[in-house]
């Protein structure tokens, strides 16, 4: 019988909840790991390794697992398993051109709708961003720049537009890790700071104009050569093993 592990329930700001279900402590692990860059592209999503490292039933695994196909981050695959989305490069271009459609729409939205602590909050978030780049934390730092995104989504009060761009953003992220090229740069938060400026002062075009010059320049930084992230399921989630080394007690539990 495996071990189980014990998971952190006080996550850093802006990072996905941990708190319900326990498939959704598992879904939102996966979903950070994704954000991160953690977990390549072409993974396979082992319901076995992943019920060992979590410390619950496939049942549980499957679910989670359920959610992130529906994302289109997961590919199901009937009695082969599941792996991480690896996009190829047409899927790619597809991707890219219907987040360049949500996002105009978001933020024409959020100039519209957005308070002050909605900006106050996103401000906050781009400091939290620059932070993790700034101390090497690329990963973090990458989460927050792609949660910007959702949480900005969010001030556009828009629920169907909140639930396709969490999709988009998490496919984005794995086109990052599998396309990227260059020295790896991340979502700028100049450009997120200059885009809250314009959202505050209310004016959509420049809003809207300072959006797609940032879609742009990620866009600009894809190829077909560099690869990311690790499909070495116990050493993305290494950090919840080390529970099980110091003799942790198991298991994720539901808040």
């Amino acid at each position: 019988m495996s071990q189980q592990l014990p998971l952190k329930k006080q996550p850093r700001a802006g990072k996905s909840t941990r708190s319900g279900t326990q498939d959704d402590v598992v879904y939102a692990h996966i979903f950070d790991a994704i954000l991160e860059q953690r977990l390549a592209p072409g993974t396979k999503l082992s319901e076995e390794a992943l019920g060992e490292i979590f410390g619950v039933s496939r049942t549980i695994i499957r679910r989670a697992l359920s959610r992130l196909g529906h994302e289109g981050v997961v590919l199901l695959r009937p009695n082969r398993g599941a792996v991480v989305a690896s996009p190829s490069v047409d899927e790619a271009r597809q991707i890219f051109y219907a987040r360049r459609l949500v996002e105009r729409a978001i933020t024409e939205l959020a100039v519209e709708h957005a308070t002050a602590e909605q900006l106050a909050d996103l401000r906050q978030m781009v400091s939290e961003e620059q932070a993790c780049f700034s101390r090497g934390d690329r990963g973090a730092g990458i989460r927050l720049s792609g949660e910007f995104h959702l949480k900005l989504a969010e001030a556009a009060r828009n629920a169907p537009l909140i639930g396709f761009q969490r999709s988009l953003v998490s496919q984005t992220s794995l086109i990052i890790a599998q396309y990227e090229s260059g020295g790896r740069s991340h979502c700028s938060y100049d450009e997120h700071n200059r885009l809250i400026d314009a959202i505050e002062s209310r004016d959509a075009a420049l809003a809207v104009s300072l959006m797609m010059h940032h879609m742009d320049h990620i866009d600009g930084k894809l190829n077909l050569d560099e690869e990311g992230a690790s499909d070495d399921l116990h050493a993305v989630f290494s950090h919840l093993l080390q529970g099980k080394k110091k003799g942790g007690r198991a298991g994720i539990e539901p808040a």
